[in-house]
């Protein structure tokens, strides 16, 4: 009988608000598809985890909700040298949005970002000056899910929940509102497909909880140089990756984000259904 690696796929604790079990059939019918046998641990109280050939993060949804458990998660998980895809350098990295400057650094084409230590009203009016925007987007450094993100005109106030506390300020991206948010998925460094995210009607969230729709989209050559770029910045390449870019309004796309840690992967869309990614899964045994 051929060998069948068992690996453990972290997911949402019981009651978790999103619908997260379709986006997991999905994963899972890949990577059993690739030879693999598929178990779930719950990420905040995984247990024993040392007789499984890979963990994966993948469902590890709601960690920006729980920083210190999540980052106490990876500091378990390197203390026990366990096998982790994406490696927990990549994880940790990702975690926090900072990175977004770190690529910035390096050349990438990213949105503007300015890191507020206490958001108030002096931090967020000399952010507007600085990025020359009066329509921003302010968000957690760690986040997930739209989580704690706000879209704030000229004379919005800020919201409670940001004000006095660590926030990223971004200028509202143009093609957020009339093109929509692009997504490309890579898998051990090969692109696999690629779809684009609308928002609802009046919003500029992408998500689906919002609103938001997808469809497949066939990037042009500049935004997959733009997306290798961006992840040859990361610790180490990683073996699943979602890109997630955005247009300027002048023709130019810049990073959003990197999607490192669990990404929904949209894999219905992809041309394979998934094989790729349980074939580089596989492989990072």
């Amino acid at each position: 009988m051929p060998f069948q690696p068992r690996i453990a796929i972290l997911v949402p604790t019981a009651g978790y608000h999103e619908n997260w079990q379709p986006a997991f059939a999905r994963k899972a019918a890949a990577l059993t598809g690739a030879g693999l046998i598929v178990e779930q641990r719950v990420w905040t109280d995984p247990g024993d985890l040392t007789g499984y050939d890979l963990v994966l993060p993948l469902f590890a949804w709601g960690y920006q909700r729980d920083v210190a458990g999540w980052y106490a998660l990876l500091d378990r998980l390197e203390a026990e040298a366990l096998p982790v895809v994406n490696p927990v350098s990549v994880l940790r990295w990702n975690s926090d949005k900072a990175y977004l400057g770190e690529l910035g650094a390096k050349g990438v084409a990213v949105v503007p970002t300015i890191e507020v230590a206490a958001l108030d009203d002096a931090c967020l009016a000399d952010a507007r000056a600085k990025l020359g925007a009066k329509e921003v987007v302010i968000k957690p450094a760690i986040s997930g899910g739209a989580d704690g993100t706000h879209r704030i005109t000229a004379h919005d106030v800020i919201p409670p929940d940001a004000l006095g506390h660590r926030r990223l300020v971004q200028p509202l991206m143009p093609g957020i509102l009339t093109d929509g948010e692009y997504s490309l998925f890579y898998f051990s460094g090969k692109f696999s497909h690629a779809i684009v995210k609308r928002p609802a009607s009046g919003d500029f969230r992408v998500q689906e909880q919002f609103g938001g729709r997808e469809e497949p989209w066939q990037p042009n050559e500049s935004a997959r140089d733009l997306a290798m770029m961006a992840l040859a910045a990361a610790p180490a390449l990683p073996v699943y990756a979602r890109v997630d870019m955005v247009g300027d309004g002048a023709g130019r796309l810049h990073i959003m984000e990197l999607e490192l840690i669990e990404p929904s992967l949209f894999l219905h869309h992809a041309p394979d259904k998934g094989a790729a990614f349980g074939h580089a899964v596989y492989a990072a045994i």
